[in-house]
């Protein structure tokens, strides 16, 4: 069992084209990823490493049986990618990734509400992906610092997210399931219902959160946790302790306004609900040892 994907998936690439899209099409299929077919329009009937490219997404889904698709297309036109996909739900696709960035908050909030009334879940935008491991990897993840096992990762840094990993790689853990939030401040999927998702896997045993500065997914993930209680270890990181407060440091979504989206914030709240903090990714590994 895994979450969201699997290795049944049917992929779609928007932007396969493009020079990323192109790149992280090979990838993926390198990896045993089921890349059905592509979408740029007016270049119907190319083929991007073996893979044909249609002008549409709701020919290339009524085509190819896919069922999510990748969202490659730079940001002044990956608005119109995501409405075109969401409106290819009446063919199937349930789930869309959105990897560019850039893309105005405004225009998310729009596209996101969209997607939550047809029922497609989105992860991103500005999110690396979802992989889980030796099964399906969509999205830009390394592939190589990902082992397959029971921690669920939640993440809202695509960095950390390879670190983390690999860190348990080293130590012998693995990862059932690594979900990239995206660090946008509106993301599609966020902490908390993708700890709800992992509270239904069987093959996940824990998972870490790592999350950042900014924002209030973390608070929020605590709040419910204290007053509903959850059934597997959680280990939380937080990143950007030294950050001084009102800059944003990296993501947009990491800046600080008012009392949330502080460390002291979110440590406050993750203490409240008995949810357990490292500050040093190293000692991810040793915590998961004494809990699970």
């Amino acid at each position: 069992m895994s979450i969201l994907i699997n290795e049944n998936t049917r992929v779609i690439v928007q932007g396969i084209t493009g020079r990323q899209g192109s790149l992280h099409t090979k990838l993926m299929l390198e990896y045993g990823t089921k890349i059905v077919g592509g979408v740029t329009p007016g270049k119907g009937g190319l083929n991007v490493h073996g893979v044909p490219v249609y002008d549409y997404v709701e020919e290339a889904v009524k085509e190819t049986g896919a069922n999510v698709s990748i969202i490659f297309v730079p940001a002044p036109y990956a608005s119109d990618a995501v409405y075109e996909a969401i409106n290819a739900k009446r063919y199937g696709l349930k789930l869309i990734i959105i990897v560019t960035e850039h893309i105005p908050i405004h225009d998310s909030i729009k596209f996101i509400n969209y997607g939550i009334l047809h029922n497609v879940k989105i992860i991103g935008p500005n999110s690396p992906g979802i992989i889980v491991p030796e099964k399906c990897k969509i999205g830009i993840m390394p592939a190589r610092v990902f082992r397959k096992g029971c921690i669920g990762l939640i993440s809202r840094s695509g960095t950390l997210t390879y670190e983390i990993a690999y860190e348990l790689y080293k130590h012998g853990y693995g990862v059932s399931t690594a979900i990239g939030l995206g660090g946008d401040p509106i993301t599609g999927i966020d902490m908390l219902e993708a700890l709800l998702l992992f509270e239904r896997d069987m093959d996940t045993r824990g998972v870490v959160l790592i999350g950042e500065i900014g924002g209030d997914m973390e608070e929020r993930v605590a709040e419910y946790v204290y007053e509903n209680s959850f059934s597997k270890p959680i280990i939380a990181f937080i990143a950007g302790r030294t950050a001084p407060p009102g800059k944003r440091m990296g993501h947009a979504g990491a800046i600080i306004i008012g009392d949330k989206g502080t460390v002291e914030s979110k440590l406050k709240y993750f203490r409240k609900a008995d949810i357990s903090v490292v500050e040093k990714v190293s000692e991810i590994p040793i915590l998961i040892n004494q809990l699970i």
